[in-house]
């Protein structure tokens, strides 16, 4: 039998742990306890790549709907966009912790998304005229550059990356986290790191470079998920777990170019 290699990765959806449980049943299986308790078949390369496309499709459908709503307003659209991420963040959680819900809330996850990102595209476009255009094209890009070198085996994420990577996306939410505390409880932000001066701007290059890192990693799951065996609901999982580094790594690229602009 094929040894399984172990998996790392620093995106939350998709953690170390999350083939386990499938390892666990099938040798169950195997071992003649039980039928399997997975059904409806396996995951596919080919079925996780639909799911992409449908989760990224709709995310834009209600970005797009979002920033027409704005309209020369932006400031129209900041309930839409909060209330779509305080919903997202929620659905996220339901469903890393409840993988099997993935077929259901991702489609709601990435629409509430979609409300969060138009809104905030809404704001920056309005003070950055072409900044969202700008940002979509490099988001595009990266991904597809990244996903080119991975297929082409270019780019294979060894043990020491992952790791690296793993704490330096940490250390990251650490940092962000901390900034939301001091800025909404003290109303002091941790300073820099927001401006657009010369350690702005690099912090920004820096957490680009990591957001970008971490579609390998997703690569990475996608392609052990396949070769595991992981159950046909891993296929919308896999494609919420993309979808949240995409969606960072938008984020972020927004964050830079407005830096850098101002």
């Amino acid at each position: 039998m094929q040894e399984k290699k172990p998996y790392k990765t620093g995106n939350p959806a998709l953690n170390a742990k999350t083939f386990d449980q499938f390892e666990d049943q099938d040798q169950l299986r195997r071992g003649g306890h039980g039928s399997g308790v997975e059904t409806g078949g396996r995951m596919t390369l080919q079925g996780t790549v639909g799911k992409c496309y449908i989760l990224l499709l709709t995310t834009s459908l209600f970005a797009g709907f979002t920033m027409h709503y704005a309209g020369a307003s932006p400031q129209a659209a900041m309930p839409l966009a909060i209330g779509g991420g305080l919903i997202g963040f929620i659905l996220a959680l339901v469903i890393i912790f409840k993988q099997r819900t993935a077929p259901v809330l991702s489609m709601f996850y990435a629409a509430f998304e979609g409300l969060f990102l138009g809104g905030v595209s809404a704001r920056y476009e309005a003070d950055f005229p072409g900044i969202v255009m700008q940002t979509i094209g490099l988001t595009a890009g990266i991904f597809l550059a990244l996903l080119f070198a991975y297929s082409s085996k270019l780019v294979r994420p060894s043990e020491n990356f992952k790791l690296g990577l793993i704490a330096a996306t940490g250390g990251i939410a650490l940092l962000y986290v901390f900034n939301m505390i001091m800025t909404f409880g003290f109303h002091m932000p941790i300073p820099m790191i927001h401006d657009s001066g010369p350690i702005g701007i690099g912090f920004s290059i820096v957490v680009v470079i990591i957001a970008a890192m971490n579609l390998v990693l997703d690569f990475d799951f996608i392609e052990s998920g396949v070769e595991r065996g992981a159950p046909k609901y891993m296929e919308w999982y896999s494609a919420f777990g993309l979808l949240v580094t995409l969606v960072w790594l938008y984020m972020e690229i927004l964050r830079l170019i407005s830096k850098a602009r101002k």
